[in-house]
């Protein structure tokens, strides 16, 4: 599982989400490889941290912070593969009671045991939180995709780590006596510097450094690795490289000349020897213009678009495929013989549904698997048992048709949907139901009057009546034991716990953040008071509240380290009493002249406009004298007041409360332009030229319907007017009138 695009409602936001995703991640990091490093969780002693916090902590909280987890699903505590892993973790593996991978930890001060498919449902979880919270949105599903781009789950990155940190740790053993592998700190922080050593010797030939200064025993240690040192170190995987590609063309029934580009991605891809082999088995150039880290988010960002019902996409066609065939094996009834039929072939489309047909007098098992056990990455090669119930022989002893289908649904998941016995039942011709009905009606032959066929035969002897037989498909109940399935009960208590564990981690976080704002109000006070702060609060009040503050401060890194979260709102309660009025004062002596101007330029424009008017300034000669005495009267007493607040505000000292605040002179401003504003913009009225009268002579035609006459005889003969001496010729004489 190597990342996950989150698909929410409406799902079409998926672009907006992973958008931000790639613009909050810009820099040297890229999106998938940081999800990839995220994948970590840190169990404390009040919550749990996930993604970048529980990745700071893990040299310093080895013990309790679990990553490199997903590869243990679907696998036995007891599994080569996991006895392997084991040596090089820092935290404990465990058996569960069903004899899977449990993970111990210390979590709240206690010890717990959690299952991997727990701790993925923990970084699960965190994504969704991450990704509601960008799209302000709930999310309800989601894409995951499955080992990434590797080549295969044992030829990855860390794979290539692998190597180096094992050269390393033999050549520190014997330069300098120091066993890496019996202290998980040291062996933690070999595998951060190896890493970055990986990638430095991607762009770089020459020989590279190594150092880790106080690496064990307060010794510092020091190497040095060059590129072809680093080949021959993994002359091992890389000849891995071209199996998979062989298995690719060979599936694909292509020849290495049917592909005519070639494009990479993928963090060992950068790997200039991985390159090398991959383009001398194709016989081309590689590409890499896609970007190698977020390839897959985008991949699975697009996959939510397709599967969206509320999203458009582009005409598309995609063929997800089963990739390792499945088999079902069963018992006869009455033999010792097994029956074995391979369902799904490798490689067969993906989602798709077969139905099986047997013959049984009784429940019957079937049980899946992987036909090609050694083609599965992992050892178990079943896939779960499936017991049809209630299954029973016919009335006349019969064996029953049983309907089997079985399914590889759209997340790839092989299971036995459903099952039906056929079931035959004698019923009367007016109990036969709708199914049976129509079978019959389809096989009369078309009715024609005109034959003989149909003609009903009075002189034969009546015909027995056979009994009608009607057919009932009966469903049938599944019992099915999938492996490492988790049982209702115990998938319910997992789900419990997370939620108590979410509400702990929320109620930590509250009363952290609690804390954090007494920590911020203490540093931000202490700077400003001896900087813009300092001229709003006098000497006396001023010492001491730096005192105060001071005492805060010792108190939050000794008694107030790890208190309750309402004791640090008490405590910034009490420090924002003295320091809002100081912070209130500066904030006001900031905006009270700007408020001021403003409004001294209001008072200014309205005067002038009264003014205007009692000059006789045909602008304002259309407004009522009386509407603008009500302007003077606002202009005046606003006037009055302003001057009034001013002159008190200038016998106050800075570190005195303001005699009037900006949001008043604001609010006055309002009140001025609410009176004064309708009454100055008064339109002036429009004057109507007057209509001319009918003369004897003909109508003299308003100039408004004149035009409108006009539109709407466009292209008609022009009506008669004054001066036409002849009205019945086309053309019109122009004539001059006295």
């Amino acid at each position: 599982m190597a990342t996950a695009a989150v698909l929410g409602g409406p799902a079409a936001h998926w672009v907006e989400s992973f958008q931000k995703a790639r613009e909050e991640g810009s820099g040297s990091g890229t999106w998938r490889g940081r999800w990839r490093r995220r994948s970590v969780i840190s169990f404390g002693s009040k919550n749990r941290t996930i993604g970048v916090a529980a990745k700071n902590q893990q040299i310093t909280h080895a013990n309790n912070t679990v990553s490199n987890f997903k590869r243990f699903h679907g696998r036995a505590f007891n599994d080569p593969f996991i006895q392997k892993e084991k040596e090089n973790l820092s935290y404990d593996l465990v058996p569960l009671k069903n004899g899977g991978v449990g993970i111990k930890v210390m979590y709240m001060g206690e010890e717990h045991l959690f299952s991997v498919e727990q701790i993925t449902a923990m970084l699960l979880t965190k994504l969704k939180e991450t990704a509601e919270n960008s799209l302000k949105k709930p999310v309800t599903d989601c894409v995951i995709s499955v080992l990434g781009t590797a080549f295969d789950p044992f030829l990855g990155g860390k794979n290539f780590d692998e190597k180096l940190v094992e050269h390393f740790c033999a050549e520190f053993k014997t330069k300098y006596k120091l066993d890496a592998k019996s202290k998980i700190r040291a062996l933690l922080r070999l595998y951060q510097e190896c890493e970055k050593l990986k990638k430095l010797m991607s762009s770089n030939s020459t020989d590279l450094p190594l150092n880790i200064e106080c690496f064990m025993n307060d010794k510092d240690v020091s190497g040095k690795m060059n590129r072809s040192q680093f080949e021959e170190l993994c002359a091992e995987l890389l000849q891995k490289i071209e199996v998979p590609l062989y298995s690719l063309m060979e599936q694909t029934h292509l020849k290495v000349e049917d592909v005519s580009a070639v494009e990479i991605v993928g963090g060992a891809t950068r790997i200039p020897a991985v390159k090398e082999r991959i383009a001398k088995f194709f016989g081309k150039d590689i590409s890499t213009t896609l970007n190698a880290d977020e390839a897959v988010a985008r991949g699975c960002a697009l996959q939510c678009a397709i599967l969206s019902p509320a999203f458009k996409v582009r005409e598309f066609s995609v063929t997800d495929a089963v990739p390792f065939p499945i088999s079902l094996i069963w018992n006869h009834d009455s033999e010792d013989t097994e029956g074995v039929h391979e369902v799904f072939s490798r490689n067969h489309a993906a989602p798709f549904s077969k139905v099986l047909t047997f013959l049984r007098r009784g429940p019957f098992e079937l049980e899946a698997f992987y036909s090609d056990p050694q083609g599965v990455p992992y050892p178990e090669a079943k896939i779960g048992r499936f017991v049809v119930q209630n299954v029973s022989a016919q009335k006349d002893g019969e064996k029953s048709r049983v309907k089997v289908k079985v399914r590889v649904n759209t997340h790839g998941i092989f299971t036995i949907s459903t099952a039906s016995m056929v079931e035959k039942v004698p019923t009367e011709e007016n109990e036969m139901s709708s199914e049976a009905d129509m079978e019959c009606l389809n096989q009369r032959p078309p009715e024609n009057p005109d034959t003989d066929a149909n003609e009903k035969k009075v002189d034969q002897p009546p015909e027995a009546k056979k009994p009608k037989i009607k057919v009932v498909n009966v469903e049938l109940p599944i019992e099915a034991n999938l492996v490492w399935q988790l049982g209702k009960d115990l998938l319910n208590m997992y789900i419990e716990t997370e939620g108590k564990m979410i509400m702990q981690d929320k109620l930590e976080k509250e009363r952290n953040d609690a804390k954090n704002a007494v920590e911020e109000y203490v540093y931000e006070f202490r700077d400003k008071l001896c900087g813009p702060y300092e001229k709003f609060i006098c000497e006396q009040d001023h010492q001491n509240f730096l005192r105060l503050l001071t005492e805060t401060e010792d108190w939050l890194y000794e008694e107030g380290e790890d208190q309750a979260k309402q004791a640090y709102v008490d405590k910034l309660e009490e420090l924002m009493k003295i320091g809002t009025p100081v912070k209130v004062r500066f904030q006001e002596a900031e905006e009270r002249p700007k408020m001021f101007e403003e409004l001294g330029q209001r008072l200014q424009h309205y005067a002038k406009i009264a003014a205007d008017f009692r000059n006789k300034d045909e602008k304002y000669n259309h407004i009522d004298e009386s509407e603008m005495k009500k302007v003077e009267k606002s202009v005046n007493e606003v006037m009055e007041w302003m001057n009034n607040v001013m002159n008190a505000q200038a016998k106050k000292s800075l570190d005195q409360d303001p005699v009037v605040r900006a949001q008043e002179i604001k609010t006055k401003i309002k009140e001025l332009n609410n009176t004064c504003e309708p009454v100055v913009t008064q339109p002036k009225p429009k004057i109507e030229s007057p209509k001319l009268e009918r003369t004897p002579n003909g109508p003299n035609i308003d100039k408004k319907e004149e035009d409108l006459e006009d539109k709407n005889n466009f292209g008609a003969e022009p009506p008669h007017q004054n001066g036409e001496c002849y009205p019945n010729e086309k053309n019109s004489v122009n004539m001059d009138l006295d």
